[in-house]
């Protein structure tokens, strides 16, 4: 029911409409009354009614000056001014503020009631197209994730100006500007799952944590299988330090419900600059590392990694042998990217004696360890591959510690990089599986994202991610294209309505089906058929 508000001074009149019509069979909830403007406004602004009947002539506050903080506070509700006096100003003025109604009074149940009528269908056509523009938003969302995902890697590279940065944010509907920023890191991976299998459970943690997001203090970026990045905003850094934290906190209470995911993140600095935020990615990049390191749960702020880096001499005895473990190298290999490299080697080594890799013996033993160990890993990928590059093939890797470190760095790179290729001629099966999904399921509306991740037993963000790569367009694009091709193939070779049409493509809503056909053709599917010669 749609619910009117009166606001009338005289008594008599305001009892009369308000008795004199039967406001819940015609579909109405009467839903409060008040004698003049100033009593009015709170009560509506409270009530948050969809019509609102009003005098113009009132004590306190007119029936102009009300519309005027309804059209400016609540621009939705609907407003008909009824007045005794026929000034053309007032209609004038009325007609300025956008009010639906300039009725003259005295007027009648049946009068009023048909106005009501024609406003009612007004709102609710308003309502629909409003419901069609967010399902529209909702169900392109996976494009939207990929630009914003372009906006945060311009973010963290630095090659844009501030003012390039703020305007492609501005075309995301993303306000960036603050004075003070910082960046955390952050990813789940169910203990049940490989990180890129389906789990709800990290779909609920996605849309949880999504709900935390306010665009004022917290703008979220999804990174694909590298998690989430998370922009935090404030005033001063203080704040900042503050909301910060408190923003933790609110994740840690999400995760706490999910104890067989494993969550890792990592906090960046501080910065007072838009153009500075590289330099937080990169200590939050460091500490997000070192979710290679250690097998609990946490988030680790990079700028006390930072700390406590002062050289020391070197004794074999001080490094424990889990410092060195080969399984960290192994799973970095299974799941790390490759702009993670240069930071996990880093991190890798900083849990170590800052004067380990500049003993000789030290040296040798821990490149051959990496070298053994990348060359079992592309031995496993089954492919054909060429084997590592020996540390005897440098020299500079047996001279000194900065040699050896990129020696590794470079070894890793090239061993995911194999992986990545690997990958990509294995993701070509999953992607024709998935289009031969949508060809024999495209008729049913509830097909999405998360429905075929689940039937390919991928996550939704990897799918996403291998779907664009593969076909060079996003699986919402695809879907949609593929529908609306069907659809221009009926409107050509037979004589269906639209409506049914709607349905045979997949949207139950023959509405949405025709807002969606001419924003993707251009045209109305009615246009359409009358253009085909």
């Amino acid at each position: 029911m749609l619910k009117v508000f009166l606001v009338e001074d005289e008594f008599v009149i305001r009892e009369g409409i308000k008795n004199n019509i039967d406001w819940e069979t015609h579909g109405y909830e009467f839903c409060g009354e008040a004698g003049d403007g100033e009593l009015a406004y709170p009560m509506i602004q409270r009530l948050r009614p969809d019509i609102v009947i009003t005098d113009i002539r009132m004590p306190f506050m007119d029936g102009l000056e009300l519309s005027r903080l309804i059209r400016r506070e609540l621009p939705d509700i609907e407003i008909i001014i009824l007045s005794g006096y026929q000034e053309f100003e007032y209609a004038k003025e009325a007609i300025k503020l956008g009010v639906a109604q300039y009725l003259s009074k005295p007027i009648n149940g049946e009068e009023l009631l048909a106005e009501l009528e024609e406003l009612s269908a007004k709102i609710e056509e308003k309502r629909r197209a409003t419901q069609i523009r967010e399902r529209y938003l909702k169900e392109m969302e996976e494009n939207t994730l990929r630009e914003r995902k372009k906006l945060f890697q311009s973010l963290v590279v630095g090659d844009n100006t501030a003012a390039e940065l703020l305007e492609s944010a501005e075309r995301l509907g993303i306000d960036l500007s603050a004075p003070w920023y910082n960046i955390i890191l952050f990813k789940t991976q169910s203990l049940r799952h490989a990180q890129d299998e389906y789990s709800g459970s990290l779909i609920r943690i996605e849309e949880e944590l999504r709900s935390l997001e306010d665009g004022t203090t917290v703008v979220s970026f999804d990174r694909n299988l590298e998690g989430k990045a998370f922009l935090l905003k404030a005033e001063s850094e203080e704040q900042l330090q503050l909301q910060q934290q408190e923003y933790i906190e609110k994740i840690k209470d999400i995760m706490e419900k999910y104890e067989h995911i494993r969550y890792f993140g990592g906090i960046g600095r501080p910065v007072n600059r838009l153009r500075e935020l590289p330099a937080s990615f990169e200590q939050a990049s460091h500490a997000f590392a070192h979710r290679y390191l250690v097998q609990d749960s946490r988030i680790l702020d990079g700028g006390h990694l930072a700390q406590g880096t002062e050289e020391e001499p070197f004794d074999i005895k001080q490094v424990n042998p889990k410092q060195i473990d080969r399984t960290r190298i192994q799973e970095f290999l299974k799941q790390g990217d490759r702009e993670e490299v240069v930071y996990f080697v880093e991190e890798f080594f900083r849990d170590l004696s800052n004067k380990a890799l500049q003993s000789n013996i030290f040296r040798q033993y821990i490149t051959m360890d990496a070298y053994f160990c990348v060359a079992d890993f592309l031995e496993s990928l089954s492919t054909d591959t060429q084997d590592p590059e020996t540390p005897s093939q440098d020299e500079k890797t047996q001279q000194d510690s900065d040699s050896a470190i990129q020696y590794i760095i470079r070894i890793l790179d090239k061993a995911l990089e194999a992986r990545d290729r690997a990958a990509s001629s294995r993701y070509d099966d999953v992607v024709e599986q998935v289009m031969k999904y949508i060809e024999e399921n495209y008729a049913e509306e509830e097909l999405s994202l998360n429905l075929l991740a689940s039937h390919v037993n991928f996550s939704p963000n990897h799918l996403s991610m291998i779907f664009s790569q593969q076909t060079g367009t996003s699986f919402i694009k695809y879907l949609t294209d593929y529908r609306m091709n069907k659809a221009k193939e009926l409107l050509r070779c037979t004589g269906k309505r639209s409506s049914l049409i709607s349905q045979e493509v997949g949207y139950k809503d023959p509405h949405y089906f025709s807002y969606l056909f001419k924003k993707t053709q251009g045209m109305t599917p009615t246009q359409y058929r009358g253009g085909i010669k």
